[in-house]
């Protein structure tokens, strides 16, 4: 642990020096549906416009209710894929993660990282916006749900019905259905150009839990009042039904839990 430490704190001095040979260099301006990384080991980051949109659903689940309108100021990048198990193990040699996941015998490389806890998710984004510079966190509810949305209105982004081999869930009708997680990129991609929104691991939201909307912030930030020993969920996953992974449905776990159905997603401000 003392050497990986080391080659850290080694890597960010490197790093640094880098930045402030690039500072001298004009910053190209982000634009939205841009793709890009901050370096060659980063996750891979999709633009995502500014904009208004229609959060939660009429539907019958009380913890989509009320449907309200929220904006989203700021343009933001979000993470194409959900974090991989080659990402976590760069953390992990770069001295900012402490555990390697257990990967449940299903192999790692391209796969979704899991078995890790809301908490164990910040280990990664602090030593990501350490090496970067930039400031990484988790998405907030809104942020997820209007990225994963892609300026759609439909229960998924391809429409009001699961379909078949377009996601990753029990009833989605894939060759990873109700067996483990698909490596990622392996369906279409949304309108904004995020894979994997429906389906395949839950992804850990920033938010505390709270049952419904009422009381919800409508400028897109995180709600940090509720029971913020549970963090909300979105996605759903390869083990779940196709109801769980429409665009409103949103779901909660203990933030001390670790799951073979739980990975998540990077968010990186805009400044």
């Amino acid at each position: 642990m003392k050497f990986r430490r080391l080659l850290f704190i080694f890597s960010i001095i490197l790093f640094g020096c880098a930045s402030l040979a690039a500072s001298a260099e004009e910053t190209p301006q982000l634009v939205p549906g841009q793709v890009f990384r901050d370096c060659e080991t980063c996750p891979e980051l999709a633009v995502i416009p500014a904009g208004t949109f229609i959060m939660g659903s009429t539907w019958r689940h009380k913890n989509e209710k009320p449907a309200h309108q929220v904006t989203i100021a700021k343009p933001f990048a979000m993470g194409v894929y959900e974090v991989t198990f080659d990402e976590w193990q760069t953390c992990f040699d770069g001295g900012g993660c402490e555990i390697m996941p257990d990967d449940h015998k299903w192999g790692k490389g391209r796969r979704p990282v899991m078995n890790i806890t809301w908490f164990e998710t910040k280990q990664f984004l602090k030593w990501l916006s350490e090496i970067t510079g930039h400031t990484y966190r988790l998405p907030t509810d809104a942020e997820w749900e209007y990225a994963a949305r892609g300026g759609t209105t439909t229960n998924y982004w391809w429409g009001d019905e699961i379909g078949e081999n377009l996601g990753n869930c029990r009833d989605c009708k894939s060759q990873w259905s109700k067996k483990g997680s698909a490596p990622v990129g392996s369906f279409a991609p949304n309108p904004y150009g995020l894979y994997d929104v429906h389906g395949n691991e839950w992804e850990w939201i920033e938010d505390c839990w709270n049952p419904t909307h009422v009381g919800a912030p409508g400028d897109g930030s995180a709600r940090l009042d509720g029971d913020c020993k549970s963090r909300v969920m979105r996605s759903g996953s390869w083990y779940y039904f196709s109801k769980n992974l429409r665009s409103a449905w949103r779901w909660k776990n203990d933030a001390r839990v670790k799951s073979y159905g739980i990975g998540f997603r990077v968010l990186r401000e805009i400044p």
